[in-house]
C-alpha cells in the first residue's frame, strides 16, 4: 500500500468516525426533547416515566372539572374509557375545554400519580380529536367490543 493509499484510508476512517460522533451526541441532545405519547391506562398501570415530561391524551371525564376559587388551578380526570388519570393544570384553559373533549396535556407524573400539566391542548373543531387519542380509544372500543 502506498503512502497516498494509507492517508486516503486514514481520512475515509477519521471521517466515518467523525460523523458515528457527531450522530450521537446529536441523538443524545434529542432525546431529551422528545415528549413520549401516553394514554390514561398506560400511566396507570406504570409504564410512563415519572417526572419526565410525557404527552397524555384521552376525554375530559363528565363531572370532574373542580376549579380553584383563590387561583387559576384547575383539576379534572382524563379517560381513555377504560382508566382515568387526574390532572393538575395551573393556568388559563383553551375555551374551548370541556367535559366529553379530547385533549392532549404535555407535563410530568408526579410521585403521587397526579399528572401535573404544563400545557393544555384541544382544537377548535367540534369534530377533532388528536390523532392519538383517536387511534387510543379506536383500540380501546375494538377490545370492548364496540367497533368492527
Amino acid at each position: 500500500m502506498t503512502l497516498h493509499q494509507r492517508r486516503k484510508l486514514y481520512f475515509i476512517i477519521l471521517m466515518i468516525f467523525s460523523i458515528t460522533i457527531a450522530t450521537g451526541l446529536i441523538l443524545f441532545a434529542l432525546r431529551q426533547n422528545i415528549n413520549l405519547f401516553y394514554t390514561p391506562t398506560q400511566l396507570v398501570s406504570g409504564e410512563a416515566p415519572q417526572g419526565r415530561m410525557i404527552r397524555i391524551g384521552g376525554l375530559v371525564e363528565k363531572n370532574s372539572v373542580v376549579r380553584s376559587k383563590t387561583d387559576l388551578t384547575v383539576i379534572f380526570r382524563l379517560t381513555d374509557l377504560d382508566k382515568a388519570v387526574e390532572v393538575r393544570y395551573q393556568g388559563i384553559l383553551p375555551d374551548l375545554f370541556r367535559e366529553g373533549q379530547g385533549i392532549v396535556v404535555q407535563g410530568k407524573l408526579n410521585n403521587q400519580h397526579q399528572f401535573i400539566a404544563e400545557q393544555v391542548l384541544a382544537k377548535h373543531d367540534a369534530n377533532y380529536m388528536p390523532s392519538e387519542v383517536k387511534a387510543a380509544l379506536k383500540d380501546r372500543y375494538k377490545k370492548d367490543g364496540y367497533g368492527s
